[in-house]
């Protein structure tokens, strides 16, 4: 029974969460090549032998593979070398296509779309998760609103940086390098990841207006959903959420939607910001996880909506709202990523599109099969470096010693 719930816990929720966020993506390649008219051999959800298939009257087969972790949409001739096609390449395509099917199938194979449909085609999948992205984030304003905090100081920590710089209780944070600060839950994810950098905090203390430079000392954060990590901290803590400083916000479907928008781009901005103070060496990359990490913050969020709950109905739409708020996240992450102009990535296959357009014919085969293999080698690299990272988070060592000894 204990096993039971913890496969219901930990791997169905895992398992959901990638499975949308993938097959929306790979969706999006799909509609916008169905726009154009291009050939598709097949769009699967799951991985493996086919557990359903069914073949529409345009040829293209659906089907659900037995290994939930994503989807994929391939296009007729993408089976072969035509994948990274040179001119010689796609020529010979075009002889088999001609010979087999007839002069007029060419014009419905996706490698000899023009260019700048090509390129559409592969900004589809990351828009897609974007798409996404916003429209759960503004479902969930819409539906469940935000309770929001002025960002007043409830507290600070004694010895703390904030402290030392002289923050008081019931000061108003107006601004923090000049953006403007709304809501006392903004201030952690802009803190979080500026360790050893100064901000500057323009500060209302009654009829005063104070600036403030406070820098985040790098401290290790142990988070159920994130696991241990290091990220900046100040020593400030927001208003108690029962007080006058605490309200709970309702949207219209407008207004829901300019908020999807703001969180969709505000993730967007905070993933680049921590991916160039990683590359520069100026932030530790033990933030970065893996499928560990993804199934261990699903398997939380999950656990976290059951407690307290009295019935089945509001333990089901507590689970509900997180997992699809961790959807919204996970999307946006992965639209992001998609976009890094890494062969084998949707931003790759752009930046030889743009050579295409500029030098009027294709890459040759040979450079874009080496800079595949590159891409493939990096993103594995990466896969494993973020594996390593929820290994050493989540103590999955130290656990397996227990059990074993």
């Amino acid at each position: 029974m204990h096993l039971l719930q913890n496969i219901f816990l930990f791997i169905v929720p895992f398992l959901l969460v990638i499975t949308v966020v993938v097959t929306v993506h790979e969706f999006g390649h799909f509609l916008m090549a169905k726009r154009f008219g291009v050939a598709i051999d097949r769009f699967s959800i799951g991985f493996g032998r086919a557990v359903f298939a069914r073949t529409d009257r345009d040829g293209v087969e659906w089907r659900i593979g037995w290994l939930p972790l994503g989807g994929y949409v391939r296009f007729a001739g993408d089976e072969n070398a035509a994948s990274v096609p040179d001119k010689e390449d796609l020529e010979s395509l075009r002889e088999h296509i001609v010979e087999e099917q007839g002069a007029a199938a060419v014009s419905r194979y996706y490698h000899f779309k023009p260019v700048w449909q090509r390129a559409l085609i592969a900004v589809a999948g990351p828009s897609a998760n974007f798409a996404l992205a916003i429209l759960l984030f503004a479902g969930l304003a819409m539906v469940f609103g935000q309770v929001r905090q002025d960002a007043r100081v409830g507290s600070v920590e004694p010895g703390s940086v904030a402290a030392t710089v002289g923050f008081k209780s019931d000061d108003l944070i107006l601004s923090m390098d000049g953006r403007p600060v709304r809501d006392f839950s903004d201030l952690p994810p802009y803190v979080g990841l500026r360790t050893g950098v100064p901000i500057r905090f323009e500060v209302q203390r009654g009829d005063q207006l104070l600036n403030i430079t406070a820098t985040p000392r790098k401290t290790t954060i142990e988070d159920k959903v994130a696991g241990r990590h290091t990220q900046g901290l100040l020593g400030l803590n927001g208003p108690l959420f029962k007080g006058p400083y605490t309200h709970h916000v309702r949207y219209n479907p407008i207004e829901a939607v300019g908020v999807g928008v703001n969180q969709t781009w505000r993730t967007v901005a905070t993933t680049s910001f921590y991916l160039g103070r990683l590359i520069t060496g100026k932030t530790s990359p033990d933030q970065l996880s893996g499928m560990i990490g993804m199934a261990n913050a699903t398997s939380a969020l999950t656990k976290e909506s059951v407690e307290g709950t009295k019935t089945f109905g509001q333990a089901a739409l507590s689970v509900s709202a997180n997992l699809l708020a961790l959807i919204a996240f996970l999307s946006v992450g992965i639209g992001f990523m998609n976009l890094m102009p890494i062969p084998v990535l949707d931003g790759g296959h752009l930046v030889f599109y743009a050579y295409e357009a500029v030098a009027r014919r294709p890459l040759a085969a040979s450079i874009q099969a080496v800079g595949y293999r590159l891409g493939l080698a990096l993103l594995v690299g990466f896969m494993l470096f973020a594996g390593w990272n929820d290994l050493h988070r989540y103590d999955v060592f130290k656990k397996l010693g227990e059990l074993l000894f």
